[in-house]
């Protein structure tokens, strides 16, 4: 019993250090003053942003422009050269012709530093076109068509991967209005200058609606849908997937995920906002240890975990979507409590973090609206949230657009050192882009991650631990590394890395459950070693194994 005493004490010792550092809490830790990165007085819908491959630093965001006398419709080109902290842009796209755009924007940025935006066209140009920049948006290329059915905006994604097959491809998804409204997926291998003919990726029984894309780590393509029922409101019912390992040529599809159960229809509290659950797809494609995890993040109610108020529900993958999840609350406020969160954006950054931004009243009135961020650093198994937001709204429809419109999309991404979240906000008078740069720093929380930039082992996170531990470490030049775990007299217990990595962070996961039984013993002090190249490194854990403990 004394080895375990002496284990207790280190863990209430540690346990104490970990929540100093944690004293803040989550919300309502503030980041700043929001700010609209480009005041005009169009209203700024449908909010998107991606930044450059080449410059972290380079960011683009797009929206629908709108005003009513006269009439005009465009999309919105707003870049920023230093990571969010000014803007300059242009309400109007000038890709001609200027007068047939019919906004919903799609947006990327290729491996050469090439803007691309689809989208709508208006009379006698329905259908969904291109244009692309040459010069960070300054100037915009005439339309090239995609297609000229009658459609849903496209969602696209660039390959950005010098290990893929198809390095620079970019592709666009969206849904065609006519039976059985497929999916489908078009690419450019010459930045949107040509494009295939657009082939349909699924062969739905119910229709399909939304549609987004995201690309693994290496150069696998991953799609989500949502199922719909045939008559009004048209419910989300089940999100559907489909991958492609050659370029989107071919593509496995389930029709049935996962069941859904979204959020389509109005908000009365919030003067009948139009507002829907549809799904978003996203993957981790860093060197840690949720390398290729896929995400898909939606808007629900009325199906568990979701109570009966409008949730952020997530389902992940861990075997490239062949099994998903069960579905995660992403919001942690408490289930039935009246409250409404909605429109949900994901981004996964550099250190592997799920980073989910929503609309939320939590804080406010239910005909207001703040917005706040989700964030976690263990594959969704635990969350952290901030409100971002400085100040509340109220959501009201814009006219003349159908029924309740208010834009459905919000955004986010990041650079090497914050996220940049982007979310529309009437707050003005009209609808305009807000935003707030969120350091790191901010909401990387103390062992989670690593920040510096210095070559090494890290401690393990969290120690003493029973079921699993994460051990962290950072090389800055390509070389063989190897991570063993041993007992106190010198057994090896494990081998966790043994390969050649390039520079960057890792994590890896040690679960004694899986270790060589025969050196150890369960509680007790063990030894983990990183060998790089001619540089070695110790550090010691703890392990209390309950099993053992009576």
């Amino acid at each position: 019993m004394r080895i375990l005493h002496v284990l207790l004490f280190f863990l209430i010792n540690l346990t104490a250090v970990f929540a100093q550092n944690h004293e803040h809490g989550d919300y309502p830790l503030k980041f700043g003053t929001n700010y609209r990165i480009y005041p005009g007085n169009l209203n700024q819908t449908e909010v998107f942003i991606v930044k450059s491959p080449l410059d972290p630093q380079l960011l683009f965001s797009a929206c629908n422009t709108l005003k009513f006398y006269p009439f005009f419709i465009s999309e919105g080109i707003y870049t920023s050269a230093n990571g969010g902290s000014n803007w300059t842009g242009n309400d109007t796209c000038t890709g001609t012709p200027i007068e047939f755009h019919g906004g919903d924007p799609g947006i990327t940025i290729d491996k050469n530093g090439t803007f691309i935006l689809t989208r709508m066209g208006r009379s006698p140009f329905v259908g969904l076109y291109s244009h692309y920049s040459l010069d960070n948006g300054q100037t915009w290329s005439p339309q090239n068509v995609i297609s000229t059915d009658d459609l849903e905006r496209a969602a696209l994604a660039t390959d950005v991967g010098p290990e893929s097959s198809y390095f620079g491809r970019t592709y666009a998804v969206w849904v065609k209005f006519a039976l059985p409204y497929p999916l489908m997926v078009a690419y450019t291998d010459d930045a949107a200058q040509h494009w295939i003919t657009p082939k349909p990726i699924n062969n739905p029984l119910n229709r399909s609606a939304g549609g987004d894309i995201a690309i693994g780590p290496d150069g696998t393509l991953y799609a989500c849908w949502a199922g719909v029922i045939d008559v009004t409101p048209f419910n989300e019912i089940l999100v559907g997937f489909a991958s492609s390992s050659n370029g989107g040529e071919d593509w496995s599809v389930t029709e049935n995920a996962f069941a859904v159960n979204g959020i389509t229809g109005v908000l009365p509290n919030k003067k009948n906002i139009r507002v829907n659950g549809l799904p978003g797809i996203a993957v981790d494609t860093t060197s840690g240890v949720r390398r290729g995890w896929i995400y898909i993040v939606s808007g629900q109610k009325n199906l568990a975990p979701a109570g009966s108020d409008p949730d952020i529900i997530l389902h992940r993958s861990t075997d490239g979507g062949n099994t998903w999840s069960q579905g995660i609350r992403v919001n942690q406020d408490a289930l039935n409590n009246g409250k409404t969160q909605y429109f949900p954006s994901m981004h996964i950054d550099k250190y592997g973090a799920i980073n989910i931004i929503f609309y939320d009243d939590r804080h406010t009135t239910n005909d207001s609206a703040g917005v706040f961020l989700a964030r976690s650093l263990d594959g969704g198994n635990s969350w952290h949230e901030y409100e971002i937001s400085d100040h509340n709204f109220q959501p009201a429809p814009i006219g003349y657009l159908g029924q309740g419109y208010q834009g459905d999309n919000i955004d986010i991404t990041s650079t090497d050192s914050r996220l940049i979240p982007v979310w529309m906000d009437n707050s003005t008078g009209i609808y305009q882009i807000w935003t707030v740069p969120i350091d790191f720093s901010d909401v990387n929380h103390i062992g989670e991650v690593d920040q510096s930039n210095v070559a090494g082992l890290k401690q393990n996170y969290p120690n003493p631990f029973t079921n699993n531990t994460r051990i962290g470490f950072r090389i800055t030049s390509v070389g063989h590394v190897s991570l063993k775990i041993y007992d106190l007299p010198g057994n090896e217990v494990m081998e966790l890395v043994n390969e050649i990595k390039y520079p960057g962070y890792y994590e890896v996961e040690f679960n004694p459950a899986l270790i060589n039984k025969s050196h150890f013993t369960g509680n007790g002090i063990y030894i983990f070693r990183l060998i790089l190249q001619d540089r070695v490194e110790t550090k010691r854990m703890i392990v209390i194994d309950q099993s053992l403990s009576h």
